[in-house]
């Protein structure tokens, strides 16, 4: 099994009436990107306007290549309170992910987590969100 050409993570948050700013005081970092429900969104490549249909917050990891998820997660929950009531109080109120992107430069490429990162992600009740991208094989 090969490695995964490069992963991205991005711990990301959604709920009707999130609040970016009080999401930012509870974790104690500030977004990467963050909307409220009615703010005006412009697509990059379309540059329409479009109405933000529900509230998130973002916080977003630099792309590790070669692959490496477990440094961009654990990157993004050192800059995050360790607090579990806040994480519980974030779990039961919003929908919580990391997001993480996989691309392969091949055709099977894989990757292995920590114990630690996994058991950080179960304490605060993240899921693991696995996007994965096929390479090609010529």
């Amino acid at each position: 099994m090969g490695a995964l050409e490069y992963s991205q993570a991005t711990l990301r948050i959604f709920g009707e009436d999130l609040i970016p700013e009080d999401v930012s005081n509870l974790l104690g970092a500030k977004a990467t990107k963050s909307k409220k429900k009615g703010d005006e969104v412009v697509g990059k490549v379309s540059g329409k306007v479009r109405i933000a249909k529900i509230g998130s917050w973002h916080l977003h990891a630099e792309k590790r290549e070669p692959e490496d998820l477990n440094a961009p997660i654990a990157e993004i929950l050192s800059q995050l309170t360790s607090d579990l009531a806040v994480w519980e109080r974030l779990c039961q109120n919003y929908k919580v992910d990391m997001f993480c992107g996989l691309f392969m430069g091949n055709c099977n490429d894989g990757l292995s987590l920590s114990p630690e990162i996994m058991l950080a992600l179960g304490q605060l009740k993240i899921v693991l969100d696995l996007d994965i991208y096929s390479g090609s094989d010529d």
